[in-house]
C-alpha cells in the first residue's frame, strides 16, 4: 500500500518508494553490512538520512540534473544509498565491476562522460586515477573507505563521510532544491545505466527507466510472493542488472532487508549467519559450492561417506515429493484432523527413524569393511520387516531421517537452510547440479532474463520447476519465437535505448517493442515452458548436418568437481574437440590426499593421472550425450587441460565469467588446431595479464588425449 497521501502511481521513483517504506518500516531494518567482524544495521528511517545527506552534498558539489555518476565498489551500504542519492539530485548512476582493469574502466568512464565518481577503497581510486590523464571530465572522486588515503592530493578527491557532514550542514539552504529534484522524477526518468558484459564486443551502456525497474520489480514481488520480512544476501557485481534489480528493485518494492558480506573471502561465513529467505546466485555460485561439498566429502570418514552416498541417492528420487517446503497461511490454525494425522505419522516413525539408522550404520560398517556382497544379503535378508510400513510412508521417514542426519546440516553448512525461494541464471546450469540443490528441498527455480529486460523474462512457477526449462513468461511479459528460432520478447522491463548507439538500438528492439535476445529455443507443447538451447550465434551445424549446442555439453562437464571450465569446439567439422580447465582447489585436494607433489596450476594440470580423470569424465559425458538422438553429434572426441585458468583479465571471459568463444578460439589458435590434426602434443606460449597489469607470457607443452566415443543407437531400437 501507498502511504497516507500517496497514490500507488505516485510512486514512480526509488526515492518515492524510499520515502513509503520510512512511513511503513521506519523502524524495520533496511540495510546491514558486516565490518571488523561485527553487523551494522540501519533502519529504513536511518538509511533514509544517510541517503539525503549524501544527496545534499552532492548538491552541494554542483551535480547537474542529467549527470551520469559512477559507482566503483563492493557491496556496500553506502554504495547503494549513493545511487539513489544520486537518482534524488535528478542524475544517474552507473555502477561499474570493481574487479575490471584501468583499460575496461576508461571506456565506460569515458563513454558515460561521469563526472563524478564514487568509489569504494584506495585500488578503485587508484585505478581512477590512472586514466584521469585520458578522460578529462571527472572532477570529484569520492571514496568510502579512508584507509591509505592521507597522501594523497585532496584536490579532486573527498571522503564520502565528508560529503555527508557537508550536506548536514547545508540542509536548510539545499532542502528546498532537494525535493523539487525528486518531485520532477517520472516514470519515464532514467533510473540507472548498466553496461552489458561485452561477450562479442566493447559492452553497452542499457538505458532503464523508473518504469522498466519498478513495474519489473513489482511483478517479480507478486510472483514470488516476496514480503518485508525477507533477508537477502548483496554479494553480486554492482554492475550486474540482477543486484540493481534484488538489492535496489526489489528492496525498495517490497521493504525487505539487503545485507552486505564483509569481504569476498567472508561471502559463504556471512551466508551462514544471515541464512537469507531469498536468494539468487549465478551457476557458478552454485558449482563452487557443490565442489566444496565433494571435497569435504571426500575426506569424511566411511561411516559418513556412505551416509551421504545413500541419503543423495535416495533424495534424486523423493526430495521433489518430500523436500519442498510448504508454506501454510500464517494465521490459519491446525485442525484436529491434521493433528491426529501429523500424531500418526510421528508414532510410526520413531520406530522406522530408529530402524534407517540401524540400517545405514550397518551399511557403512559393510562398505568400511569392503564387503558390498555381505551388504546386499543382509539387507535382502531384512526385506520383509521393512514391508512392515507403506511405501509412501517409508520414504517419507527415510528423507525426513535423511534431513536431521544429511539435509538439514547440510544445507546450514551452506547457509541455505532458511531458504524460500532461490533463483539462478545468467547462463545454463548443469540438471545434475540443478537436481542436486532441488533434492536437498531447496527451492531453487530458474528465469530467463537480460539486461535489456530488467532481468526477467520467464520465471519458473512453484510446482512447475524442471532443470530443462526456465519456465513460463513472467507476469507482463510477451514471448515469441521467430521462425529462425530465436527467442524475443516485449515487456514492461524492456530497456529505452543503448546510450549514444542508436544503431545497436534499432537492430535489438523494433518499433513496436519486440527485443531480440540472440538465443536460441523453443516452448514445449502441453506445458507452455520455454527452452533455451543455447546462443543463437553459437548453435550451428556439424560438417555432417548434425545440430553443434556447446553449452549443453559443457555444462555437463562442469557437473564434476574436478572441472571449472570448459569450451567446445566443433560447428562446421566433423567431430567435437575441447579445452579444460581444472578446478584448483579440486584437484589439489585430490593431489594433496594422493602424495601428489605439484607446484603450480600448470604442473598439476599436466600430470598423467590427472589426464586420466578428466578423460573418465568426458567418457561419461559421452555416453550422456549419445543417449540424446538430436546432440549424439556433440561427443568430444579429443581434448587437452589448459595451462592457464581462463580468466577475465585476459580477455577470455566476461566479468560476469561468461565465455567469450571468438576471443578463445582466435588466442589458443595453434591449440585448436592441434586439436583437429592428429597431434599427440602442442607446445604454446601465451601472454597473460597480471594483477598489477604488467604482461607476461607462459610456456607449456599440453598433451592431448582421445576420448571413447558412443555410437548412438538407430531411433526406434531398444537395448536388449
Amino acid at each position: 500500500m501507498a502511504p497516507h497521501g500517496t497514490s500507488a502511481d505516485e510512486l514512480c521513483s526509488v526515492p518515492a518508494l524510499l520515502a513509503r517504506n520510512v512511513q511503513l518500516y521506519g523502524d524495520k531494518p533496511a540495510y546491514r553490512e558486516k565490518e571488523f567482524g561485527i553487523w551494522q544495521c540501519w533502519t529504513w528511517a536511518e538509511a533514509n538520512e544517510e541517503i539525503r545527506a549524501i544527496a545534499l552534498g552532492l548538491l552541494a558539489l554542483g551535480i547537474e540534473r542529467g549527470e551520469y555518476v559512477a559507482i566503483i565498489g563492493r557491496n556496500r551500504p553506502a554504495h547503494y544509498w549513493s545511487m539513489v542519492a544520486a537518482q534524488m539530485c535528478g542524475a544517474i548512476p552507473v555502477p561499474l565491476y570493481q574487479d575490471a582493469v584501468a583499460e575496461e574502466m576508461a571506456y565506460v568512464l569515458d563513454h558515460c562522460g561521469a563526472r563524478f565518481v564514487v568509489c569504494g577503497d584506495q585500488e578503485q581510486v587508484d585505478k581512477v586515477i590512472e586514466v584521469q590523464d585520458r578522460i578529462h571530465h571527472i572532477e570529484h572522486v569520492l571514496y568510502n573507505d579512508k584507509r591509505g588515503m592521507r597522501k594523497y592530493d585532496h584536490t579532486q578527491l573527498n571522503w564520502l563521510a565528508d560529503i555527508e557532514a557537508e550536506g548536514r550542514a547545508a540542509r536548510v539552504r539545499l532542502e528546498p532544491e532537494l525535493e523539487a529534484r525528486i518531485a520532477e522524477l517520472t516514470w519515464d526518468s532514467t533510473c540507472v545505466m548498466l553496461y552489458t558484459s561485452g561477450t562479442t564486443g566493447k559492452p553497452k551502456g542499457v538505458v532503464l527507466s523508473n518504469r522498466n525497474i519498478i513495474e519489473t520489480a513489482k511483478a517479480s514481488v507478486a510472483f514470488d510472493h516476496l514480503g518485508q520480512d525477507e533477508e537477502v544476501l548483496a554479494y553480486l557485481p554492482m554492475a550486474w542488472v540482477g543486484d540493481f534489480i534484488f538489492s535496489i528493485g526489489q528492496a525498495m518494492v517490497a521493504g525487505f532487508c539487503v545485507n552486505c558480506p564483509e569481504s569476498p573471502e567472508t561471502m559463504m561465513t556471512d551466508l551462514r549467519e544471515i541464512g537469507p529467505t531469498y536468494f539468487f546466485a549465478p551457476p557458478r555460485i552454485f558449482e563452487t559450492m557443490l565442489t566444496n561439498v565433494m571435497i569435504r566429502m571426500e575426506d569424511a570418514g566411511d561411516l559418513k561417506h556412505a551416509m551421504f552416498k545413500h541419503f543423495m541417492e535416495f533424495a534424486k528420487t523423493t526430495g521433489e515429493t518430500y523436500g519442498m517446503p510448504r508454506y501454510r497461511n500464517k494465521q490459519s490454525k491446525p485442525t484436529l484432523r491434521r493433528r491426529v494425522r501429523w500424531a500418526y505419522r510421528y508414532a510410526m516413525g520413531i520406530g522406522f527413524a530408529v530402524e534407517t539408522i540401524i540400517e545405514n550404520a550397518v551399511r557403512g560398517f559393510f562398505v568400511r569393511l569392503r564387503h558390498p556382497i555381505e551388504a546386499r544379503k543382509y539387507f535382502k535378508a531384512r526385506g520383509p520387516l521393512l514391508n512392515l510400513y507403506p511405501q509412501p510412508l517409508r520414504d517419507y521417514f527415510n528423507y525426513r531421517t535423511g534431513d536431521v542426519l544429511i539435509y538439514g546440516p547440510l544445507k546450514n553448512t551452506l547457509g541455505l537452510s532458511r531458504i524460500r525461494v532461490a533463483y539462478t541464471a545468467g547462463e545454463a546450469i548443469g540438471p545434475e547440479i540443478f537436481d542436486f540443490y532441488r533434492s536437498l528441498g531447496i527451492n531453487l527455480k530458474q528465469l530467463y532474463g537480460q539486461t535489456e529486460a530488467s532481468v526477467f523474462i520467464t520465471q519458473q512457477p512453484d510446482g512447475q520447476v524442471r532443470s530443462d526449462t526456465v519456465g513460463v513468461p513472467s507476469p507482463g511479459v510477451e514471448v515469441r519465437i521467430a521462425e529462425n528460432g530465436e527467442v524475443f520478447y516485449r515487456s514492461p522491463g524492456t530497456f529505452v535505448e543503448y546510450y549514444k548507439n542508436a544503431e545497436s538500438t534499432a537492430s535489438t528492439k523494433d518499433p513496436e517493442g519486440w527485443v531480440a535476445t540472440g538465443d536460441a529455443g523453443f516452448f514445449e507443447e502441453g506445458t507452455g515452458h520455454l527452452r533455451i538451447i543455447d546462443r543463437a550465434k553459437d548453435v550451428g551445424k556439424m560438417a555432417d548436418g548434425r545440430l553443434f549446442a556447446p553449452k549443453y555439453v559443457e555444462n555437463k562437464l562442469k557437473f564434476y568437481p574436478d572441472i571449472l571450465e570448459a569450451v567446445v569446439f566443433g560447428a562446421g567439422r566433423d567431430r567435437c574437440t575441447a579445452f579444460i580447465n581444472i578446478d584448483l582447489t579440486a584437484v589439489g585436494n585430490w593431489a594433496e590426499r594422493n602424495n601428489i607433489a605439484y607446484a603450480s596450476y600448470q604442473e598439476l594440470a599436466g600430470h598423467p593421472r590427472v589426464l586420466d580423470t578428466i578423460q573418465a569424465h568426458v567418457e561419461e559425458v559421452n555416453r550422456s550425450v549419445a543417449a540424446d538422438p538430436m546432440l549424439s553429434g556433440c561427443q568430444i572426441h579429443r581434448f587437452l587441460i589448459l595451462h592457464k585458468e581462463l580468466d577475465a583479465d585476459d580477455g577470455e571471459l566476461t566479468r560476469t565469467r561468461k565465455v567469450r568463444r571468438n576471443i578463445i578460439a582466435e588466442k589458443f589458435d595453434d591449440l585448436v588446431t592441434a586439436l583437429y590434426d592428429g597431434s599427440d602434443s602442442v607446445y604454446t606460449e601465451t601472454e597473460v595479464t597480471y594483477e598489477d597489469g604488467r604482461k607476461g607470457k607462459i610456456r607449456a607443452t599440453l598433451e592431448i588425449r582421445d576420448a571413447e566415443v558412443v555410437t548412438p543407437k538407430p531411433e526406434g531400437q531398444v537395448a536388449a
